[in-house]
Protein backbone atom coordinates (compact mmCIF):
# COMPACT_ATOMS: atom_id res chain seq x y z
CA UNK A 1 0.00 0.00 0.00
CA UNK A 2 1.27 3.45 -0.87
CA UNK A 3 1.75 6.08 1.81
CA UNK A 4 -1.41 8.17 1.77
CA UNK A 5 -1.22 10.23 4.96
CA UNK A 6 1.71 11.68 6.90
CA UNK A 7 2.13 13.69 10.04
CA UNK A 8 5.01 16.15 10.01
CA UNK A 9 6.02 17.98 13.19
CA UNK A 10 9.64 19.04 13.46
CA UNK A 11 11.79 21.47 15.40
CA UNK A 12 14.60 21.05 12.84
CA UNK A 13 13.18 22.03 9.45
CA UNK A 14 16.29 21.13 7.44
CA UNK A 15 15.37 19.16 4.31
CA UNK A 16 11.61 19.77 4.51
CA UNK A 17 11.69 22.05 1.48
CA UNK A 18 12.59 18.97 -0.62
CA UNK A 19 10.67 16.30 1.29
CA UNK A 20 7.26 17.97 1.59
CA UNK A 21 6.82 18.76 -2.14
CA UNK A 22 8.03 15.23 -2.91
CA UNK A 23 5.30 13.78 -0.67
CA UNK A 24 2.72 16.03 -2.31
CA UNK A 25 3.82 14.73 -5.73
CA UNK A 26 2.67 11.30 -4.46
CA UNK A 27 -0.65 12.80 -3.28
CA UNK A 28 0.20 12.29 0.39
CA UNK A 29 -2.08 14.23 2.73
CA UNK A 30 0.04 16.04 5.32
CA UNK A 31 -1.15 16.68 8.87
CA UNK A 32 0.85 19.24 10.79
CA UNK A 33 0.90 21.68 13.71
CA UNK A 34 2.18 25.09 14.70
CA UNK A 35 5.48 26.28 13.31
CA UNK A 36 5.90 23.27 11.04
CA UNK A 37 2.52 23.91 9.44
CA UNK A 38 3.31 27.60 8.91
CA UNK A 39 6.68 26.71 7.39
CA UNK A 40 5.17 24.15 5.01
CA UNK A 41 2.45 26.56 3.92
CA UNK A 42 5.13 29.23 3.28
CA UNK A 43 6.60 26.72 0.80
CA UNK A 44 3.18 26.41 -0.86
CA UNK A 45 2.62 22.94 0.59
CA UNK A 46 -0.98 22.50 1.67
CA UNK A 47 -1.48 20.85 5.05
CA UNK A 48 -4.31 19.83 7.34
CA UNK A 49 -4.03 21.23 10.84
CA UNK A 50 -3.98 18.42 13.41
CA UNK A 51 -6.72 20.11 15.45
CA UNK A 52 -8.93 20.21 12.34
CA UNK A 53 -8.31 16.50 11.77
CA UNK A 54 -8.91 15.49 15.41
CA UNK A 55 -11.81 17.90 15.95
CA UNK A 56 -10.13 18.97 19.19
CA UNK A 57 -8.18 22.23 19.68
CA UNK A 58 -4.55 22.49 20.65
CA UNK A 59 -4.61 23.31 24.37
CA UNK A 60 -2.39 24.21 27.34
CA UNK A 61 0.09 26.33 25.39
CA UNK A 62 0.71 23.51 22.93
CA UNK A 63 1.38 20.86 25.56
CA UNK A 64 -1.56 18.85 24.22
CA UNK A 65 -2.01 18.70 20.45
CA UNK A 66 -1.16 15.26 19.03
CA UNK A 67 -2.16 13.15 22.05
CA UNK A 68 -5.48 12.04 20.59
CA UNK A 69 -7.08 8.69 19.58
CA UNK A 70 -7.48 9.85 15.96
CA UNK A 71 -3.70 10.30 15.83
CA UNK A 72 -2.59 7.28 17.81
CA UNK A 73 -5.29 4.98 16.45
CA UNK A 74 -4.23 6.03 12.95
CA UNK A 75 -0.66 5.07 13.78
CA UNK A 76 -1.11 1.95 15.92
CA UNK A 77 -3.84 0.06 14.08
CA UNK A 78 -2.91 -3.30 12.59
CA UNK A 79 -3.85 -2.91 8.94
CA UNK A 80 -4.80 -6.56 8.39
CA UNK A 81 -6.83 -6.88 11.61
CA UNK A 82 -10.56 -6.86 10.85
CA UNK A 83 -11.29 -5.80 14.45
CA UNK A 84 -8.88 -2.86 14.27
CA UNK A 85 -10.29 -1.73 10.94
CA UNK A 86 -13.83 -1.95 12.29
CA UNK A 87 -12.81 0.32 15.21
CA UNK A 88 -11.20 2.72 12.72
CA UNK A 89 -14.48 2.96 10.78
CA UNK A 90 -16.65 3.36 13.88
CA UNK A 91 -14.52 6.19 15.25
CA UNK A 92 -13.72 7.94 11.96
CA UNK A 93 -9.99 7.27 12.23
CA UNK A 94 -7.78 7.36 9.13
CA UNK A 95 -4.49 5.55 8.65
CA UNK A 96 -1.33 7.54 9.30
CA UNK A 97 1.34 5.84 7.22
CA UNK A 98 4.31 8.15 7.67
CA UNK A 99 5.59 10.09 10.67
CA UNK A 100 8.26 12.74 10.16
CA UNK A 101 9.11 14.06 13.62
CA UNK A 102 12.14 15.33 15.42
CA UNK A 103 12.01 16.16 19.09
CA UNK A 104 12.23 19.38 21.06
CA UNK A 105 15.94 20.22 21.35
CA UNK A 106 16.24 19.39 25.06
CA UNK A 107 20.00 18.79 25.09
CA UNK A 108 20.75 21.98 23.18
CA UNK A 109 18.51 24.06 25.45
CA UNK A 110 20.06 22.80 28.69
CA UNK A 111 23.57 23.12 27.23
CA UNK A 112 22.83 26.83 26.81
CA UNK A 113 22.33 27.12 30.60
CA UNK A 114 18.58 27.72 30.48
CA UNK A 115 16.31 28.05 33.49
CA UNK A 116 14.87 24.92 35.07
CA UNK A 117 11.38 25.88 33.84
CA UNK A 118 12.67 26.25 30.27
CA UNK A 119 14.30 22.83 30.52
CA UNK A 120 11.02 21.27 31.64
CA UNK A 121 9.11 22.93 28.78
CA UNK A 122 11.61 21.42 26.33
CA UNK A 123 10.80 17.86 27.38
CA UNK A 124 8.88 16.57 24.38
CA UNK A 125 5.87 14.37 25.12
CA UNK A 126 3.77 14.15 21.94
CA UNK A 127 6.76 13.59 19.66
CA UNK A 128 8.17 10.58 21.53
CA UNK A 129 4.66 9.14 21.86
CA UNK A 130 4.09 9.31 18.10
CA UNK A 131 7.47 8.01 17.02
CA UNK A 132 7.42 5.15 19.53
CA UNK A 133 3.90 4.20 18.38
CA UNK A 134 5.00 4.25 14.75
CA UNK A 135 8.18 2.30 15.47
CA UNK A 136 6.19 -0.33 17.36
CA UNK A 137 3.95 -0.65 14.29
CA UNK A 138 6.81 -0.56 11.75
CA UNK A 139 5.21 -3.41 9.83
CA UNK A 140 2.84 -0.76 8.46
CA UNK A 141 4.21 2.67 9.44
CA UNK A 142 7.32 4.55 8.33
CA UNK A 143 8.91 6.80 10.97
CA UNK A 144 11.65 9.26 10.10
CA UNK A 145 13.39 11.12 12.93
CA UNK A 146 16.59 12.18 11.19
CA UNK A 147 16.65 14.66 8.27
CA UNK A 148 19.65 12.76 6.89
CA UNK A 149 17.20 9.93 6.10
CA UNK A 150 14.92 12.10 3.94
CA UNK A 151 16.81 11.36 0.70
CA UNK A 152 16.75 7.65 1.51
CA UNK A 153 13.00 7.85 2.23
CA UNK A 154 12.34 9.52 -1.12
CA UNK A 155 14.47 6.96 -2.95
CA UNK A 156 12.74 4.07 -1.17
CA UNK A 157 9.30 5.45 -2.01
CA UNK A 158 10.28 5.84 -5.67
CA UNK A 159 11.51 2.23 -5.75
CA UNK A 160 8.31 0.95 -4.11
CA UNK A 161 5.62 2.89 -5.98
CA UNK A 162 4.95 5.30 -3.13
CA UNK A 163 5.31 2.76 -0.33
CA UNK A 164 8.42 1.83 1.67
CA UNK A 165 10.08 -1.53 2.11
CA UNK A 166 9.81 -3.52 5.34
CA UNK A 167 13.58 -3.60 5.84
CA UNK A 168 13.75 0.19 5.53
CA UNK A 169 10.89 0.64 8.03
CA UNK A 170 12.68 -1.73 10.44
CA UNK A 171 15.94 0.24 10.08
CA UNK A 172 14.04 3.45 10.87
CA UNK A 173 12.24 1.87 13.85
CA UNK A 174 15.56 0.94 15.44
CA UNK A 175 16.72 4.55 15.03
CA UNK A 176 13.58 5.69 16.87
CA UNK A 177 14.26 3.56 19.93
CA UNK A 178 17.92 4.60 19.97
CA UNK A 179 16.83 8.26 19.84
CA UNK A 180 14.22 7.98 22.60
CA UNK A 181 16.68 6.05 24.78
CA UNK A 182 19.29 8.79 24.43
CA UNK A 183 16.68 11.54 24.82
CA UNK A 184 15.33 10.11 28.08
CA UNK A 185 18.85 9.53 29.35
CA UNK A 186 19.69 13.19 28.72
CA UNK A 187 16.58 14.27 30.64
CA UNK A 188 17.43 11.92 33.51
CA UNK A 189 21.03 13.16 33.67
CA UNK A 190 19.87 16.77 33.71
CA UNK A 191 17.30 16.18 36.45
CA UNK A 192 19.90 14.34 38.54
CA UNK A 193 22.12 17.44 38.37
CA UNK A 194 19.43 19.78 39.73
CA UNK A 195 18.63 20.50 43.36
CA UNK A 196 15.21 22.01 43.98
Amino acid sequence: MAIRRAIISVSNKVGLSELAPFLKSYNVEILSTGGTRRYLESLGVETVEVSQYTGFPEIMDGRVKTLHPRIHGGILNIRDSEEHQKAMAIHGIKHIDLIVVNLYPFREVVAAKCTFDDAIENIDIGGPSMIRAGAKNFKYVTVVVDPEDYPRLMRNMRENNGDTSLDFRFYLAKKVFSLTYEYDRAIYNYLMSVNL
